[in-house]
């Protein structure tokens, strides 16, 4: 069975090998070692005349060389070799033990972590843990520590979920059919410090419900898109929180419980779950088919298809624009776009409990900080998308971890990783368990930041995140030193800038009747119609070609701007190995151009007007001549894919793509270690409230 990855490759779903066979190429044993010069006996490292079968997952077999199969497949091949005693065969004793010694030395050193216990904390605050006994943890820290921090979240949660519960009298027997499960409260430390509990049910202690469960939240390259939309139709947009959103619905399971001492006068008394408590294998389905419902037949809004958690519905300004207004749904948190948001949170308030204190422009959403400004030269204003208060928050529990081991954040610091540094060549030792753990956890907040719009560090974090498994000391202090520039630059912002770059250049389209006549711009059957003002595309694409130095793979950068505003930023190591950059840059090109498709689908499902093609910039001249001279000829059938992909995508004019210099691409960011000044210039180079860089590139 066969998979076709992003870049167009073919790759092989193997279930297991079934077979081998040799041929008189192969070695014999007793000419298996040879001596070096100095007399030293060394084994001969040859698989030739090997081959093994190899069983798909869809049934097939294929014969595979003993190359192929220990490149693609080393764990597999290594234990067919053990299991069918193959190990003392010249063409298998050089490299099977030290393939099963790696395997199991990974394998132990996660699993010891994983058992590997720890005091929950977050923000340097102790976290009491889930059940019973984090409920009595709860009370034990309030006590140790004078507060009633913890005491006043369960009674506030308490207060919340009774209205989910119908608790049943002493001589009140539980109806047939029901099933008895535990709840559960989940401790939790907000952003600003404030302590959470939230009461849940067991739903792993429930059968498998028969029907569907899944629940979809919006994306944040929605949120991005919506906030640019916002600003160029001149509309406002406020944000709210809905109060125990999942107890506005049903339950759909026959469960009940025996209340735990946190519910004071009822603990020990049986409650039938009458609302979609939390936890429930069916209360997120719950919830967000009730928020569908009222928002599709109460407010008279339509899902987008190209992200089902926006709606929209048409509307008209004062002043005659027609436009649509959009809601965004993230679980409980939600925000209009409108002329007059305040309408439809008044609306949505007559369905649910909005908390009135959070019914306002946003500040935060989703972990991120939202500002709005207005940029210089500009009569509009412009919304931003920052990580200022999760990084600064995220320091300081960096700095008090790492200062019992001695170690301060470095001061002056130019770069995100140290000149030089390449971890894949990285060769100090293993660290050990707990520093390890920590690392994922560093790991996991740098992930987040870039996902917040640190698009400065994303290539470096990608780089380091393939060592999460089993960290070497100088993966740890790489990570340390990333922190450090973060904290030397922490307030850097993504500017949502609605602004058209007038000064692109026009392309000439070149002529490709005659090569893809049967490529067709289709537009979707259920496409809205467009209304408001349109918006255009920039799109930016690098390859560093055999970046790393051990694998020689490559790595894909793709940065995409509507307007002025940067929405998607794509960054992934290639799955091939290619021989040129052009190989590279063709593949990193048909990813960027999938991603472009995209975008313009969910622009399109949400009623955009799309504006001209999108100008593709890339600093590799046989690309852009591969792509813009119709009788260009393909010299390497492994860029078939890719090469033809791109200009049948030219041909009906969704791009065009051009040369620029590079020194001047945006997506070099994404795909090299750059020296501090390269990266301020090309993302950096103005302070919040100014433009990027991207307008003066394409005079």
């Amino acid at each position: 069975m066969m998979n076709i990855d992003d870049e167009g490759n073919t790759m092989y779903r193997i279930r297991e090998f079934i077979d081998h066979q040799r041929d008189g190429r192969a070695v014999r044993g007793d000419d298996g070692w040879y001596t070096t010069s100095n007399g030293l006996k060394r084994p001969r490292k040859t698989t030739k005349g090997w081959k093994l079968l190899a069983e798909m997952k869809g049934g097939e077999t294929e014969w595979l060389d003993l190359s192929v199969a220990k490149e693609a497949f080393p764990i597999e091949a290594a234990e067919y070799a053990v299991a069918n005693k193959l190990v003392s065969e010249p063409a298998f004793a050089w490299w099977v033990p030290y393939t099963l010694r790696k395997r199991d030395r990974v394998l132990k050193a996660v699993k010891r972590r994983a058992v590997k216990r720890q005091k929950p904390e977050k923000f340097g605050i102790e976290v009491p843990g889930p059940g019973p006994k984090g409920v009595a943890h709860a009370y034990e820290l309030d006590a140790q520590n004078g507060t009633s921090h913890w005491n006043d979240a369960l009674i506030k949660e308490v207060k919340t979920i009774l209205p989910a519960l119908k608790i049943l009298e002493e001589d009140e027997d539980v109806p047939v059919g029901y099933q008895l499960i535990e709840l559960m409260t989940v401790f939790d430390v907000k952003m600003d410090l404030t302590r959470k509990a939230r009461i849940c049910a067991r739903g792993d202690q429930t059968d498998p419900p028969m029907s569907v469960t899944h629940a979809s939240v919006v994306t944040r390259e929605s949120i991005r898109l919506a906030f640019v939309i916002a600003a160029l139709n001149g509309l406002n947009v406020l944000s709210a929180d809905v109060s125990g959103a999942y107890l506005n619905a049903k339950c759909a399971e026959k469960v009940y419980c025996i209340l735990g001492k946190e519910f004071g006068e009822y603990a020990g008394k049986k409650a039938i779950l009458v609302k979609a408590v939390y936890g429930l294998k069916s209360s997120g389905f719950a919830w967000r088919s009730l928020c569908a419902d009222v928002l599709k037949e109460q407010l008279e809004f339509q899902p987008c298809r190209g992200d089902m958690d926006v709606w929209r519905c048409p509307c008209q300004r004062k002043d005659g624009l027609k436009y649509y207004e959009y809601i965004l749904v993230y679980t409980d948190d939600v925000i209009a776009i409108s002329e007059n948001p305040k309408a439809i949170m008044d609306k949505l308030n007559n369905f649910f409990v909005l908390k009135p204190d959070l019914i306002k422009e946003p500040t935060t959403y989703l972990g991120a900080t939202i500002s709005k400004h207005k940029l210089d030269g500009d009569d509009y204003f412009t919304w931003a998308i920052g990580s200022e208060a999760y990084l600064q928050e995220s320091l300081r529990v960096v700095k008090k971890r790492i200062a019992p081991m001695q170690l301060t954040l470095k001061k002056k610091v130019y770069s995100t990783l140290p000149t030089g540094y390449k971890p894949e060549l990285d060769s100090t030792p293993f660290v050990h368990d707990d520093t390890a753990i920590f690392y994922m956890q560093l790991i996991g907040i740098l992930r987040w930041l870039v996902e917040l719009g640190r698009i400065d560090v994303a290539a470096e974090v990608s780089m380091l995140l393939s060592y999460n498994a089993i960290p070497r000391e100088g993966h740890f202090h790489a990570a340390l030193h990333i922190f450090a520039y973060l904290q030397k630059h922490p307030d850097r912002v993504l500017v949502m800038d609605c602004g058209y770059a007038d000064h692109l250049r026009p392309l000439k389209k070149a002529d490709y009747s005659q090569f893809y006549e049967f490529t067709k711009d289709e537009l979707p059957s259920d496409m809205p119609t467009p209304l408001g003002k349109a918006v255009e595309f920039t799109m930016f694409v690098d390859a560093s070609h055999a970046a790393n130095v051990v694998t020689r793979q490559s790595r894909t950068g793709v940065l995409i701007f509507v307007n002025k505003a940067p929405i998607i930023w794509y960054l992934k190591k290639q799955n091939s190995v290619e021989t040129s950059s052009f190989g590279s840059e063709f593949a990193a090109l048909k990813t960027g151009v999938k991603l472009l498709e995209g975008l313009r689908f969910k622009l399109r499902m949400m009623g955009v007007p799309i504006q001209g093609y999108c100008h593709t910039c890339v600093d590799n001249m046989s690309v852009v001549k591969n792509s813009s001279v119709p009788e260009s000829q393909l010299k390497k059938k492994s860029n078939a894919v890719a090469y033809h992909y791109v200009r049948s995508r030219c041909a009906i004019d969704i791009l065009q793509i051009q040369w620029i210099i590079s020194a001047e691409n945006l997506a070099d960011v994404l795909t090299k270690i750059q020296p501090g000044t390269v990266r301020d210039r090309l993302l950096w180079n103005t302070s919040c409230g100014k433009q990027s860089e991207m307008e003066d590139l394409l005079l």
